[in-house]
């Protein structure tokens, strides 16, 4: 099996459908419902961020199309099958890294492929084109000790994008770093998404955060946390670093 950028960017991706979702979280006494009734989709190809405050249920959501929470009620759906549990179509980024600490960068990236099954030669060579692509090249034998907390996150994101995930989820990625890091990996992933189009539900507290990156912003209210907006973007892209600038001088 041969793992390539470009075949990656050439696959075809997912459309997720979110109907009538409700979780509950706890148990007993301490049970609580954290997110009521979602409604809305995400078109294949398309960048929607996730934004509301503390507790909303953000997180729980994305936990969900992941595989890992169970639903109360409703469904969710990618190209209309059931998430019933983990895949690894369905790629998610953390905001703290889950790097294997004794493990070098090259292969922390070639995990997936080598839990798979495939060559150390194959995924050796397909995690140096993920390396180019998040800008790592020359840090293929370091280990995540030895790199900022921003490339760890690059790091990350390159294990995620080698098993050719078609969609991918981001649970405030860059949350932990500090803001001209931030911001920096902001461009960053936006250059990824750019040469490879994954449909991508990206969850963050920070509005400029999601203008800058989004295509839809979903808005959700406190918890229970349910869509109270749902905006599409009008800017054009590529973006550009000083568009939330614009934006908040216009505003």
């Amino acid at each position: 099996m041969n793992i390539r950028v470009s075949d990656i960017a050439a696959q075809t991706v997912s459309r997720i459908e979110v109907a009538r979702v409700s979780i509950s979280l706890g148990e007993g006494v301490d049970a609580f419902e954290a997110i009521r009734d979602l409604n809305f989709a995400v078109v294949p190809g398309e960048f929607v961020c996730i934004v509301g405050p503390s507790g909303c249920g953000k997180s729980t959501l994305l936990g969900a199309l992941a595989g890992h929470l169970p639903l109360t009620q409703g469904q969710l759906t990618v190209d209309d099958q059931q998430v019933l549990g983990p895949s690894p179509d369905r790629g998610i980024v953390f905001q703290q890294h889950t790097l294997f600490p004794w493990k070098r960068v090259r292969d922390n990236i070639a995990f997936g492929p080598k839990m798979r099954g495939i060559g150390k030669a194959e995924r050796r060579r397909a995690a140096q084109e993920l390396l180019k692509l998040v800008g790592l090249e020359g840090f293929e034998l370091f280990y995540p000790s030895q790199l900022s907390g921003g490339m760890q996150q690059r790091v990350e994101i390159a294990r995620v994008l080698i098993n050719q995930p078609r969609v991918l989820l981001m649970d405030e990625p860059f949350g932990a770093l500090d803001a001209q890091t931030r911001s920096l990996m902001q461009e960053v992933l936006l250059d990824i998404w750019t040469k490879m189009p994954t449909t991508t539900v990206f969850v963050t507290h920070d509005i400029e955060e999601a203008l800058f990156l989004a295509d839809r912003i979903i808005v959700m209210s406190a918890r229970p946390g349910r869509v109270i907006d749902d905006i599409r973007l009008p800017f054009a892209r590529p973006r550009h670093g000083e568009l939330v600038t614009e934006t908040s001088s216009c505003g």
